[in-house]
């Protein structure tokens, strides 16, 4: 059983005009090699655009790609899914199958969103489709919002000061403060925005708001 706690300030930052993006795992030449994956997870990207700037068309395979719109609007052009704006409150999930090609960018003069790649299987895939999900946020609660592939679910929880939630039971757990700050807890000094969770074979924890927060969470059944 293992805790470990992944501060904002260990991420690897990479800067271009009108973009900033945050990996907290190993991304092209930003290389840690203690960081390549948390399970399925290969790329966990925090990105902040400015209005028009993002990433011009490219190619991926092999991955289910989600994406949480923290705030502005992110806009998808592709060779599946068309075009589309996702908002504030929503995922995008982005099923690659052998290969496809898309573009991403900000529709709002200021655009977050956090990504998440996971690697797949070939019994995994089902073919390329894009997908955008609005789920049903219960205040106070961790509201399960994607199951992009077997055994990986991904929750949100918007809590209000003082709310508590437990952290899902499974083989590996990743919490991400996408804002806001967790009180200090039997696992760890406060959290901050950035800052992460990850549990390896770990019974479950409760976390608790110290001021409004949005905690990103993914679990993994491997």
């Amino acid at each position: 059983m293992t805790v470990e706690i992944r501060r904002a300030s260990a991420r690897l930052t990479e800067r271009a005009p009108g973009r900033a993006t945050h990996h907290s795992l190993s991304f092209g030449p930003h290389l840690d090699p203690d960081r390549l994956r948390f399970g399925p997870m290969v790329c966990h990207d925090d990105h902040l655009l400015a209005d028009g700037q993002g990433f011009p068309e490219h190619g991926h395979s092999g991955l289910v790609i989600v994406s949480w719109v923290v705030s502005g609007a992110l806009v998808h052009a592709g060779s599946v899914g068309g075009d589309v704006v996702v908002a504030p409150g929503q995922a995008a999930v982005l099923r690659t199958g052998d290969g496809v090609e898309h573009s991403e960018h900000a529709g709002a003069p200021r655009t977050r969103f956090v990504q998440v790649w996971l690697a797949t299987d070939a019994d995994d895939d089902g073919g390329p489709s894009y997908d955008v999900v609005e789920p049903a946020l219960v205040p106070g609660a961790l509201t399960e919002v994607v199951t992009p592939l077997p055994g990986a679910r991904f929750s949100v929880a918007r809590l209000g000061i003082g709310d508590t939630v437990a952290l899902p039971e499974a083989a590996r757990v990743h919490a991400y403060v996408a804002s806001g700050a967790l009180t200090r807890s039997s696992l760890a000094e406060p959290l901050a925005s950035g800052d992460a969770f990850e549990l390896t074979d770990h019974p479950s924890v409760s976390v608790t708001a110290a001021v409004p927060t949005e905690l990103l969470v993914w679990a993994f059944d491997a």
